[in-house]
């Protein structure tokens, strides 16, 4: 058997051997971003690097990510899917050593001192080449030299990276299978087929195009890179022989403890089964959100919504089984003592997140006693509709409209699937597409912006963006002079046309502390102040009095940016050279975004 932190130790011991530098996870929550809620992959944090810019790691790093997705939010409870998982990355930044990257590839799988995996059981696909780009000839025969025999070229679909919308880096890449012995399901099994014959445990991306314009042909990229990622619990799974991601590490010791404690078995039913994992998955996805040092609390947008729904579908499986919620705070504990090593922002919020936890826990509580009364309203409502009909001669069926199950779930915290337990218990159907149609509307209204390219954690890398930036910095710094310097940014989101800028304040600032906090940043724009870079080390850091999160920023060296001395942060970047650039930055709106969070919206006028 080999644990999942024996993998992460094999993991930065073979790279840190090969000269990358190890660097600490980023935060789940994206700083900056518009373009997602949260992390989802480990390259995500790094794109402007990948892009260009000078990583103060240097150009081979390698790092361990928190990771979330939940677009298969629904999919949770089988075999293999997570909301949250960890993703083991190493990168070429600059370069595109294709054949150095295969082969450390091949070491790392099946070197005995590190994952000792047989060569007969792996399998490889490589890009079969398009209009797009050629056959990818060099990872073929680079594979084959290893000794790999089962190298199979596949399409795009399999085995092509790409920026969101298809234009900018790009690339084929090369993906890594492990052979479970199954027997083939006809002449032409591939990984690319579902049959279960193949687990992928790692892809390296060979970033070396570009595309300029949608549709045309790529073009080689000036400054190429490797991007390589394997999911930690994935290939946890695979190399012990298991057939689900709850039977190893952390996850069995949770599910373990929900069976000490809950009166319907793991076993008991698929269904019961389900609702175990849902748990088990839903609580450590609440855990990292509440613990990271971003300071997310459960609310109605962006990533506060999906907090809620984490831990409100955590109650409602809770529920099924017959589990008490009073013990949803020895999970806590149970996931903190476990990922606290690694993410110290995590077993430093401990408390923070059990009081959360329990707080809308509570919170939903009343709020299924309340969804309970609206339900008896909508369905009353219907009953009356139909007398009315009926009276006409017209026909009403016994459906409840998507739009009415969506309010009971908006409004009322009441999940779906206990609106339509109860309505099938009364003879009644629900919606669901309308439902469904309800639901992604407000999940596109709640999103920070579309998804595109973006460059240092801005939607995109404009000036106006950068410059928007600067003013953040200059806000929080006011903000701290005027407060104190336990006032800590919380989050921001910043466009070529406006900034958001969330930070933690225990009142709604008045009329006059919003025009001393924007006096304050005009008078640095007013004079006219270079903009300066450092990079440094985290101590040096530390002593010259820079603003930031140690903990789990860049490594052990990080960017400073200096605004003479309204000014030190931390930060990845662009920013303004001078901020005269900024004209003049004018408060829009001032309101919370959280309990504890205030929210200011300001642009350049």
């Amino acid at each position: 058997m080999i644990t999942d932190t024996e993998l992460k130790e094999k993991w930065f011991k073979f790279f840190e051997s090969k000269g990358f530098k190890r660097i600490d996870s980023y935060s789940i929550v994206p700083e900056n971003d518009p373009t997602v809620l949260f992390t989802t992959a480990g390259m995500h944090p790094l794109v402007p690097y990948l892009l260009g810019a000078k990583h103060p790691a240097g150009n081979h790093i390698c790092d361990i990510q928190r990771c979330m997705r939940t677009n298969d939010i629904d999919s949770v409870g089988d075999s293999s899917h997570l909301t949250s998982f960890e993703m083991l990355g190493n990168w070429f930044l600059g370069e595109c050593d294709k054949e150095k990257m295969i082969k450390y590839s091949y070491e790392f799988l099946t070197s005995k001192e590190y994952l000792g995996i047989d060569k007969n059981r792996l399998a490889v696909s490589v890009f079969e080449g398009d209009e797009t780009a050629p056959k990818d000839e060099l990872a073929y025969n680079t594979w084959k030299k290893c000794g790999i025999d089962q190298v199979f070229y596949l399409s795009k679909e399999h085995n092509w990276w790409a920026l969101g919308g298809g234009v900018g880096p790009c690339g084929p890449d090369t993906e890594m299978f492990y052979d479970t012995g199954k027997p083939k399901c006809g002449p032409n099994c591939s990984p690319a087929c579902d049959c279960g014959k193949y687990l992928e445990i790692w892809n390296d991306v060979f970033m070396q195009f570009k595309v300029e314009n949608a549709g045309e042909k790529a073009v080689l990229l000036a400054r190429p890179n490797i991007d390589t990622g394997m999911g930690l619990e994935r290939t946890v799974v695979v190399l012990n022989g298991l057939k689900s991601v709850y039977d190893a590490g952390v996850f069995k010791q949770v599910i373990d403890f929900i069976g000490s404690k809950a009166e319907v078995g793991y076993q008991d039913s698929e269904s019961s089964k389900k609702s175990y994992r849902i748990i088990t998955d839903h609580l450590r996805s609440a855990m990292f959100v509440l613990g990271d040092e971003r300071g997310v609390v459960p609310s109605n947008v962006g990533q506060g919504y999906i907090l809620r729904r984490f831990i409100r579908r955590a109650v409602n499986h809770a529920r099924n089984i017959k589990f008490d919620t009073k013990y949803f705070a020895d999970i806590i504990d149970i996931y903190v003592d476990k990922h606290g090593v690694d993410y110290k922002d995590i077993a430093r919020n401990r408390q923070f997140i059990k009081d959360e936890l329990v707080k809308e826990v509570e919170k939903f509580s009343k709020a299924l006693d309340e969804g309970h009364k609206e339900f008896e309203k909508v369905l009353n409502g219907i009953e009356k509709h139909k007398q009315f009909a009926a009276q006409k001669g017209e026909v009403v069926e016994n459906i409840i409209s998507g739009k009415a199950v969506f309010r009971l779930f908006d409004t009322f915290g009441f999940p779906f699937e206990i609106t339509k337990e109860l309505a099938e218990e009364r003879g009644y159907a629900v919606d669901e597409e309308g439902f469904k149609k309800a639901f992604e509307e407000h999940q596109e209204k709640s999103r920070t912006a579309s998804a595109g390219t973006f460059k240092g954690g801005l939607a995109d890398s404009s000036y106006e963006s950068a410059k928007l930036h600067t003013a953040t910095h200059l806000l929080m710094a006011g903000l701290r002079k005027m407060f104190g310097p336990q006032v800590m940014q919380k989050g921001s989101n910043i466009t070529p046309e406006r900034l958001r800028l969330d930070f933690n304040l225990d009142h709604k600032m008045l009329p006059e502390e919003l025009a001393e906090l924007e006096k304050f940043v005009n008078d640095a724009v007013a004079q006219e102040i270079d903009v300066v870079c450092e990079e440094m080390s985290i101590d040096k850091a530390k002593q010259s009095g820079a603003v930031g999160v140690f903990e789990s920023k860049y490594g052990s060296v990080v960017k400073v940016y200096t605004i003479g001395n309204v000014s030190k942060e931390i930060c990845g970047g662009p920013h303004a050279k001078n901020t005269r650039d900024l004209h003049h930055v004018k408060i829009v709106k001032e309101e919370s975004s959280s309990s504890g969070i205030r929210r200011i919206k300001a642009i350049l006028d």
